[in-house]
């Protein structure tokens, strides 16, 4: 199977069989990460790295993934691009394309990463958008399958805000047969669009989404239990938004119904004492720094395919 070429915007985009092939490239670069056997498979390679917003886990990991492929990365603030002085991203993305293999953006508005990839001759990956996070819960999966063995009918329930890591995870776990269950109050549920392609992607694979207002209900039987900060960056700090959704805080009291066994899983960064407590984040149960780590290794996966 050949993924060269293409751009990883969203999952949607991507079958079954493409999700796992980033799984199983991601397993086997970091097993041989592990044993210091880094492959210089993108040797001469370039990656630009574009960013709106501030960024610790998607910086690092796609930096030192390329450096541990044999590339090289280079950060490009939006800040420092002619981009701020009114260059299209038409144009900017006819440009990049002479000069790298590869871009990665991190942007405010999903539309802009699709104006990005429309212009581009070179590979764009989604580094995180308003809508999606596909390189997160990529990393997500691959956690999962270490930690339980298997995706195929793993429970996973999502508490809180329906954002972009929320769309990613519905898309990414239904095609890889998983039952992900949506708790959020009715004020902060997934965009409807990603509902409706999430119900035909439930008529191809054997996945399916549930969604459960109740927290307490919805975490029962739970393998995974993830939630996300209430406030995205970019986000007015709300605190009507943070009282809506305090009855899904992550805490001792509710995890009480997931299974015995549940792994927590967070993308980080964490606003303790909002969305989850200290003593979930910081449990046996907790997986937050191994998902962190993950991130590193499908990048690499994604970059060996991709570039």
């Amino acid at each position: 199977m050949s993924l060269k070429g293409r751009d990883l915007l969203s999952l949607y985009d991507f079958t079954k069989e493409e999700i796992e092939e980033f799984l199983k490239s991601g397993e086997t670069l970091k097993i041989k990460s592990k044993i210091g056997e880094n492959s210089p498979v993108l040797a001469g390679k370039k990656l630009g790295l574009i960013f709106e917003k501030p960024s610790t886990r998607t910086r690092v990991s796609f930096e030192v993934a390329m450096y541990e492929l044999g590339g090289h990365a280079i950060y490009l603030s939006s800040n420092e691009l002619q981009l701020k002085r009114g260059e299209t991203i038409a144009d900017t993305a006819r440009v990049l394309s002479r000069y790298l293999d590869g871009i990665m953006a991190r942007v405010f508005f999903h539309k802009d990463i699709v104006e990005l990839a429309k212009f581009a001759d070179i590979p764009v990956i989604n580094g995180l958008s308003d809508m999606f996070h596909p390189c997160q819960v990529l990393g997500d999966l691959l956690t999962i399958k270490e930690k339980r063995g298997r995706l195929d009918g793993i429970r996973l329930t999502f508490l809180g805000d329906g954002n972009n890591v929320c769309h990613s995870l519905m898309l990414g776990g239904v095609k890889m047969g998983m039952q992900i269950v949506i708790s959020t109050p009715k004020e902060y549920m997934p965009d409807k669009e990603v509902i409706n392609w999430v119900k035909e992607e439930e008529k191809k694979y054997k996945g399916e989404v549930l969604f459960i207002e109740d927290p307490f209900e919805a975490i029962k039987g739970s393998d995974v239990v993830y939630t996300d900060v209430w406030v995205s960056m970019g986000q007015e700090n709300s605190e009507t938004k943070k009282k809506i959704l305090s009855p899904y805080q992550v805490n001792e009291r509710i995890v009480k119904n997931a299974k015995k066994d549940f792994i927590f899983m967070h993308c980080l960064p964490a606003h303790r004492g909002e969305e989850v407590v200290d003593e979930v984040v910081d449990s046996e149960n907790s997986v937050v720094f191994d998902q962190a780590e993950n991130r590193l290794h499908i990048q690499k996966g994604i970059l060996s395919l991709l570039l």
